[in-house]
């Protein structure tokens, strides 16, 4: 009989799940699998091989790690395209949240290979970075390179040794007057192009504008040239839209058409922070420019607050008329005290790298912007550099709209609402980055990167009084195929976490030694 048995499993006599054990080393059996681009919701087996999925199965599967995810949602891992936080405790808190993958589009980085230093021995999450236009302006204006976040930034040459002695005798919004407010010449637009281009070369994930903080400086001609490269390469640009007086379109007008004129990819970042009151309008004018052929997107965080330096330059504008707000709805991010005007006079001078968190948006605009199709959901986490700097919580985004605005006010139905995290970001970037072409999918030979949740207990936790929360009800987060959060605990010395970057560039694991 054993010898029977033997011929018959040699010979493929008997065919059962079970017999290929060793083609999988890892299975997540028994869970309600939704994937939003085939529209499958079921309950399925999912057989992983490496960092990729290899099986769908409609029956359970055998392998070397078998997670049982009975009465568990198992999505593709959530994709944030709006992070400032590529830390080790931003991280940990965005792994909590189900972010399988971390990207800093809004702002960028420059150099693009210096932006996540700090996980040069292991990220426990994916990557990447545009190109940081900023940035980029700041270096060549006042000669300061970023060293990252929560690092002074490095004087370089005459440039960078004069900001730095303006700093000391005077404030930052006059030691970087030159980028603040000093129009490009043509040499150095030419440089700034030449920067650009090297960066997207290098793999940048497109190129970040946060247009808003520099709008006195960044004039028509440098616009231009910064929509001309990007049309070029088919880049993405990843823009904070200037802002004028709640509900002023103007800014997103600017956008489209220069998008219209050169044919260029744009993102508008945090739609309800510019809209404000006039959030129809600017969701109308983006549906429109999508049907005239214009390459547009668009994001929500899930909070009713902005958060930013008290020396932005957004503040040094008539600033209460722009948000329609006061003082008192300002607060100190590390104490949350409320501001009256002595107070703000006193910690714009005093505490210029200082965070204030300002209160001005309703939660009917942001409940109407995470409803609107096409709407990508992102969390805008500021930088998390010690659990002693209060930040706003924005580290349970998508807790927050799994619970909330799925199941609690049902204003999504679940599969609309992880589509929004999963395959919306991947597809606003797999045209330029086709590594995103296997990510926010659950389908073979797709990126193995999964999150698993009690569709019954998510919810974010996370407050603006105490902000270091972990968010509850996520099980499992897989990350190329390897867990990085275990029955809701995090997995020490699991470091799976790749950079990506763009068709130009490199992504991998060696990256991250860079």
């Amino acid at each position: 009989m054993k010898l029977l048995l033997k011929l018959a499993l040699l010979t493929g006599m008997i065919f059962s799940p079970w017999a290929f054990a060793s083609e999988y080393t890892l299975a997540i059996n028994n869970g309600r699998v939704i994937d939003p681009e085939s529209g499958l919701d079921a309950i399925r087996h999912i057989g992983i091989s490496g960092d990729e999925i290899v099986a769908v199965s409609s029956v359970p599967l055998s392998a070397t790690q078998i997670i049982d995810a009975t009465g568990l949602v198992v999505a593709p891992g959530f994709i944030d395209l709006h992070t400032h936080s590529p830390t080790k405790l931003g991280e940990y808190y965005q792994a909590f949240d189900g972010v399988t993958t971390s990207l800093e589009l809004e702002a960028g980085f420059y150099p693009l290979m210096e932006y996540g230093s700090q996980f040069r021995e292991g990220a426990l999450i994916n990557y990447g970075a545009s190109a940081g236009y900023v940035s980029m302006r700041v270096y060549e204006k006042n000669g300061l390179k970023m060293a990252g976040v929560g690092s002074n930034p490095t004087p370089v040459g005459f440039k960078g040794w004069k900001t730095a002695i303006m700093y000391f005798l005077t404030d930052l919004e006059t030691a970087l007057s030159a980028s603040l407010s000093e129009a490009a010449d043509e040499e150095e637009l030419a440089t700034l192009r030449a920067m650009l281009i090297a960066d997207l070369d290098a793999g940048a994930l497109g190129i970040g504008l946060p247009l808003d903080y520099f709008s006195d400086a960044i004039q028509d001609a440098e616009m231009r040239m910064i929509f001309r490269v990007a049309a070029e390469r088919d880049a993405p640009v990843f823009i904070h839209i200037r802002r004028g007086i709640d509900g002023d379109p103007a800014g997103l007008r600017e956008v489209i058409g220069l998008a219209k004129e050169h044919g260029t990819p744009i993102h508008v970042c945090h739609i309800t922070h510019n809209a404000i009151s006039n959030l129809e309008l600017f969701l109308a004018e983006i549906r429109q420019a999508r049907e005239q052929g214009v390459d547009i997107t668009t994001e929500v965080l899930p909070y009713n607050a902005g958060s930013t330096l008290i020396s932005a330059a957004v503040f040094t504008r008539d600033w209460q008329t722009i948000f329609n707000i006061t003082y008192e709805d300002v607060e100190w991010a590390a104490t949350g005290e409320r501001f009256n005007k002595k107070m703000w006079q006193d910690y714009q001078e005093s505490y210029p790298e200082g965070l204030v968190i300002h209160h001005y948006l309703k939660e009917e605009w942001t409940r109407r912007a995470v409803a609107e199709p096409g709407v990508i959901i992102v969390s805008d986490l500021p930088p998390m550099e010690t659990k002693e700097k209060k930040v706003p919580p924005h580290n349970g985004a998508f807790s927050k709209i799994l619970g909330r605005y799925a199941r609690e006010e049902q204003l999504l139905d679940l599969s609309t609402a992880i589509k929004k995290m999963t395959l919306l970001p991947a597809k606003r970037l797999e045209a330029y980055a086709p590594d995103f072409k296997r990510k926010g999918r659950i389908q073979e030979a797709m990126d193995a990167d999964i999150t698993i949740f009690n569709p019954a207990t998510i919810a974010d936790n996370a407050t603006y009084q105490d902000p270091y929360q972990e968010a509850t009800g996520i099980t499992h987060v897989i990350v190329n195929g390897k867990a990085v959060i275990s029955e809701g605990k995090l997995v020490a010395g699991s470091y799976p976490g790749k950079r990506l970057l763009s068709a130009s560039g490199e992504s991998g694991d060696q990256a991250a030694a860079d």
